[in-house]
């Protein structure tokens, strides 16, 4: 038998494929992991099923994780269902998808730019610029939220299409994480730059943006979440529907269907959709964004 195990290990290191030994501290790292793992999966099953399920199966008691006869009538519904507005469910949709992208882009591209001078370049207030910032860390949205209407109403942003992106543009803690990063990179490497005679824009296209891409991809992940879920713009600042994004539709749906039987199923099926987008996300960008956190700071 050992003499069996020594010709596969041998077989198997011909072939470049090194054996591992299983180690038993493995199997009790899982046994805690496993049962963790699936208490926290469970609110994204719920979602998935939900969406699925027959009005008839929604309501059920006592209510079923699971669903007995999946159906894609609550999607049929959603789509066909239009607003009091008459505009379709598409509009908002498209106006989701918009406003997120150019929020996001011009959020990375702010981020890096201003991570990059806090962190390389030297100047007088840099110190107070910083600090200034991580103040800003204290404020949630709600505690500037009349400030922020004054400001968009004194700029004449109201009913504005850039209403939906200016207030989601200044993040502080994506400056805060870009900063942290690049202040474990060498200044050589932008000095070599420098003596080469590569300009601000070369330094930050050629060399800080690749190196940048682990916190730059939570900083993307912040902006989504915030630009994709947010319906402050739509609630104060927007009184054209047709500028209105999709998680304001999503949360007058009960209203929008007349129905709340029937409203539950298109609530569910439109709860997976703004759901769906923030995990796939997060699943492509999850090893960036460990990343990330690890050299941040951030424990």
């Amino acid at each position: 038998m050992l003499g069996r195990k020594k010709k596969i290990k041998n077989r198997l290191r011909a072939k470049g494929v090194t054996p591992t030994h299983f180690d038993r501290s493995q199997v009790k790292i899982l046994a805690y992991m496993v049962p963790i793992c699936l208490v926290m999966a469970l609110p994204i099953v719920f979602i998935f099923m939900n969406a699925f399920k027959p009005v008839d199966e929604l309501f059920a008691y006592p209510p079923r994780l699971y669903v007995k006869n999946p159906t894609f009538q609550n999607f049929e519904d959603l789509f066909s269902l239009t607003s009091q507005t008459n505009i379709p469910m598409s509009r908002y949709l498209f106006n989701s998808i918009l406003y997120t992208a150019l929020t996001m882009v011009i959020t990375i591209y702010i981020s890096a730019c201003a991570g990059y001078v806090l962190s390389k370049k030297k100047f007088k207030g840099r110190t107070a610029l910083f600090k200034l910032n991580q103040t800003a860390l204290m404020f949630v949205p709600v505690a500037v939220q009349i400030p922020r209407y004054f400001v968009m109403v004194y700029t004449g942003l109201i009913d504005n299409f850039l209403a939906n992106i200016l207030p989601l543009l200044a993040v502080p803690t994506s400056v805060f994480l870009v900063k942290q990063f690049l202040d474990q990179l060498p200044d050589s490497l932008i000095e070599a730059a420098v003596i080469d005679g590569a300009g601000d824009v070369m330094i930050m296209r050629k060399i800080v943006m690749p190196l940048i891409r682990s916190p730059l991809a939570t900083v993307a992940i912040l902006s989504f979440s915030s630009a994709w879920g947010s319906v402050e713009a739509s609630t104060y600042y927007i009184d054209n529907d047709s500028l209105k994004n999709f998680a304001f539709y999503v949360s007058t749906l009960s209203n929008a269907s007349g129905n709340v039987v029937a409203g539950a199923g298109v609530s569910a099926a439109a709860s997976l959709i703004m759901f769906l987008p923030s995990l796939i996300l997060f699943i492509i960008m999850q090893s960036r964004v460990m990343n990330s956190m690890a050299h941040s700071g951030i424990k």
